[in-house]
């Protein structure tokens, strides 16, 4: 093969270059070899960066374990790997072994509505103004974030439903519990509370992410639009 013929990564159809394929395809359809290549980022006037990360990995038998154990030193013995890629390739190994070694942080878990009480009183509670907030869940009903959505006066607070299922769909939330605190005391629903979680229901049905839960919080209990039989 002559130099012209050769393909580098600029040169690749835009659905063979990794870049592009972990883009728009999402990073699991990616080989080992695609993903080093990502991180050296080019090869060499004979090969393309793939087919580089392909002849380090057979080197190791395709053994990540075995290529995370290649220092800097034996990394740029490679024919086009310089101490630049070589340490890229050993930063990311090592990351992923830190990743491997990090305890899974267990979530908490809503199955009533004190559970979605407790989890959020500490945020709500003694404030001297509204808040709305917005609890998003997996699918096995954890708590995968907590999000402030608006801060009002002592009367009430903004809520705008497009935020709230933007939010649920960038952390891919699989039902949501929204929460707001009134200052006064009162635990008895508005005629706007109420309208407002009609809304985010409704939304929560086409967006196929189910609203499961309202809470109005004061610093003596809590409200569940759920449990009253309102959603």
């Amino acid at each position: 093969m002559t130099e012209n013929e050769t393909l580098n990564l600029k040169a690749w159809a835009e659905e063979d270059r990794p870049r592009e394929k972990l883009m728009g395809k999402g990073r699991q359809v990616l080989s080992e070899a695609e993903l080093i290549a990502i991180l050296i980022g080019s090869g060499s006037r004979n090969e393309t960066a793939v087919e580089l990360s392909k002849r380090i990995l057979s080197a190791v038998e395709n053994n990540l374990n075995e290529l995370g154990k290649l220092g800097v030193n034996e990394l740029t013995k490679f024919k086009g790997i310089g101490e630049a890629k070589a340490v890229s390739i050993v930063a990311a190994l090592e990351l992923g072994r830190r990743r491997k070694e990090t305890e899974t942080v267990k979530r908490e878990k809503i199955t009533t509505s004190k559970d979605a009480y407790e989890a959020m009183k500490p945020k709500m509670v003694d404030l001297p103004h509204e808040e709305f907030w917005l609890v998003l869940l997996n699918r096995a009903n954890g708590i995968i974030k907590k999000e402030l959505i608006s801060r009002g006066g002592v009367a009430g607070t903004v809520v705008d439903t497009k935020i709230i299922f933007k939010c649920a769909v960038e952390h891919y939330a699989s039902s949501i519990i929204i929460c707001h605190n009134h200052p006064s005391g009162n635990l008895k629903p508005s005629e706007a509370d109420i309208k407002i979680t009609k809304g985010i229901k409704e939304a929560g049905k086409i967006m196929e992410i189910p609203l499961i839960d309202h809470l109005i919080i004061t610093d003596a209990g809590y409200y569940s639009f759920a449990d009253e039989g309102m959603i």
